[in-house]
């Protein structure tokens, strides 16, 4: 799934109290078994497939009743934050995308179930970020992983043949810089659209580094060498003209239905984007990893995904991990989630099964799940913190400052690091 806006993460943890009003700690037996009935809470797509999976798992398992209630998305996070102060009002299993883990994990510590009992031994066979994104500091499993937002770069392959550059040669962001450059002389398109108002693409290049806004230690790195590195690298692509700023979500699907730019650093999810909304461009796309920042870059990055997470409140949380495990730590259903919902799995065998190699029509026949599938191991693990969302939006202003109003990157990205530090109490590292 997408990832929520950073406004959405603030208003939902605001006035949270550590620990809320949570119950007793319970704890899962790996092998009892499970009946009764359970309630859970989703939204949208996730929903759709939780609803059809239900119905098989209560289908198979006599006795089991799973009632999956879409809440939808406006106010789920508004009601869940309700729910952990009080202590009461949760369902047995809630969805919780990635961005929003470290937030109620370290304002909730006692608000969900150790889930390691059921999933930890299986820990090699999913995302590392998704699993690291979804542990507490004593390296409990509170959020399960689901799916996966692993990025690469879409691009339009007849607007490379027109200007005469192999994108798929560009190593390096300097390298895919330079492609640009002769892209837009030769045919007017721009490199890429991003929403510059948000941040743009500084959070994801940066963690192809391994690196975020903050380190393990909690710690505030926005202003770090790799960051101020990033930042210029940006500010460089919209000096010379190579950006195509857009703002939210329907002008940047309107962008590439346009063919505004030539390329799209993007998650896999933009694939069904892209099918939905830009049919007409069939046949024009391909995806190519990530161009390096630098040598020790990895060829991916993240954007959005979500995970299972049960409520310590939960009246049945024997019944909730069995469902989350048949859901979660399933090939085919996990399978079936991507080919149905669009779902891309973070449970890596998944990702060897027959559908992931399957030619896609729209990209010229390439096997383009199959090049995420090779990326999904390598995105490199960030710390999000429970401050993730007052810092966001002082990072989107820092980069709007830099890229748009021409301030010196390095200053930009400092006096965004004295703010959240103001903001958070958090040291700066260094």
């Amino acid at each position: 799934m997408l990832a929520a806006t950073t406004a959405a993460i603030a208003v939902a943890l605001t006035g949270c109290a550590f620990g809320g009003g949570a119950p007793a700690a319970q704890s899962l037996a790996p092998t009892a078994k499970a009946s009764g009935s359970i309630t859970v809470w989703s939204w949208d797509v996730a929903a759709t497939a939780l609803k059809r999976l239900a119905k098989q798992y209560e289908a198979a398992h006599a006795g089991t009743k799973i009632d999956v209630v879409d809440i939808g998305y406006d106010n789920a996070y508004d009601k869940i934050s309700v729910g952990l102060q009080a202590g009461t009002g949760l369902p047995d299993l809630i969805t919780m995308e990635t961005d929003h883990n470290q937030g109620y994990i370290t304002q909730f510590p006692k608000g969900f179930v150790d889930l390691n009992p059921v999933m930890g031994a299986q820990k090699a066979d999913f995302d590392p970020f998704k699993w690291a994104a979804g542990n507490d500091k004593g390296g409990h499993l509170r959020v399960a992983p689901w799916d996966s937002g692993t990025v690469a770069l879409y691009y339009r392959t007849d607007y490379a043949k027109q200007a005469g550059v192999d994108i798929a040669a560009a190593k390096t962001w300097d390298d895919l810089v330079a492609a640009g450059r002769t892209i837009k002389a030769k045919t007017g398109h721009t490199l890429l659209s991003s929403d510059l108002s948000a941040g743009g693409p500084f959070t994801m290049m940066l963690q192809q580094n391994g690196e975020g806004v903050f380190n393990a230690a909690g710690e505030i790195t926005v202003n770090s060498p790799e960051a101020v590195k990033v930042l210029t690298l940006i500010q460089t692509m919209n000096k010379d003209g190579l950006i195509k700023n857009v703002k939210g979500w329907d002008a940047e699907v309107s962008s590439a239905k346009k063919g505004d730019s030539a390329t799209t650093p993007n998650a896999v999810w933009w694939t069904g984007t892209l099918t939905r909304e830009a049919a007409e461009h069939s046949g024009a796309y391909a995806v190519v990893p990530l161009p390096l920042v630098d040598a020790s870059s990895a060829p991916t990055s993240n954007s959005g995904g979500s995970g299972l997470a049960i409520p310590a409140q939960a009246k049945n949380p024997q019944l909730a991990a069995a469902f989350l495990t048949s859901v979660l730590a399933d090939k085919q259903n996990q399978a079936s989630m991507m080919k149905d919902e669009g779902l891309f799995p973070a449970y890596l065998p998944a990702l060897k099964t027959p559908y992931f190699a399957q030619p896609q029509e729209y990209f010229g026949g390439q096997k383009v799940y199959q090049t995420f599938a090779e990326l999904t191991p390598q995105i490199k693990p960030i710390s999000f913190t429970s401050d993730y969302a007052k810092a966001s939006d002082i990072v989107a202003n820092a980069v709007q400052a830099a890229v748009l109003n021409g301030q010196d990157p390095k200053a930009a990205l400092d006096s965004a690091a004295q703010q959240i530090a103001t903001a958070t109490g958090r040291k700066i590292a260094g």
